[in-house]
């Protein structure tokens, strides 16, 4: 009876600490990686033999989406600012300004849904500044920096949503895989 309890109490403690990995993507951060690392080594330590375990394959499926969801995540933002013509100077200010922007975006003031939209926002438009900065820097002029800077705004946006939607279907799958065996 104590050992169940402590099966059961292994899991939602998993399920609590992957949501809380996943919700590290809207900063920027690899949510889903650490989602992943979460599920395998939970797999390797539970005993096969219990209600409660997550499979190898589970955890290979886990893997793959995470890989899905940075690919989605990488080629939304370099296709929408290479696009528009991105220097490699605008892209990677971009980068910075994104990860910069989405630090910053959780301390915006926006009650209920601030820590949530702030960043994502804020990543996006530091991802706008950082491709202007750059293209200006470059020697662009301001209208074309502006043009790439709106792609990179968006094709960033896109990414993050992307990454966030499949980070939502691993979280399904480890809910899943938990209650089915």
């Amino acid at each position: 009876m104590l050992m169940e309890s402590v099966f059961v109490l292994s899991a939602i403690l998993l399920v609590v600490t992957a949501f809380a990995c996943w919700a590290l993507n809207v900063i920027g951060l690899p949510g889903n990686w650490l989602v992943v690392a979460l599920a395998a080594i939970y797999s390797y330590f539970m005993p096969d033999e219990r209600r409660l375990d997550i499979s190898v394959l589970a955890v290979i499926g886990l893997l793959a989406l995470a890989a899905l969801g940075e690919a989605i995540e990488f080629l939304a933002a370099a296709l929408g600012a290479s696009k528009a013509g991105a220097s490699k100077r605008g892209t990677a200010l971009a980068l910075v300004g994104s990860l910069i922007g989405g630090v910053a975006g959780i301390f915006v003031p926006i009650p209920v849904v601030g820590q949530v939209v702030g960043p994502i926002v804020c990543a996006s438009l530091g991802a706008l500044a950082g491709a202007v900065l750059g293209e200006q820097w470059k020697g662009r002029d301001l209208d074309d920096s502006l043009n790439i800077g709106h792609a990179a705004f968006w094709g960033r946006l896109i990414g993050t949503l992307g990454k966030i939607l499949v980070g939502c279907v691993m979280l399904v799958l480890i809910i899943v895989s938990l209650i089915i065996r």
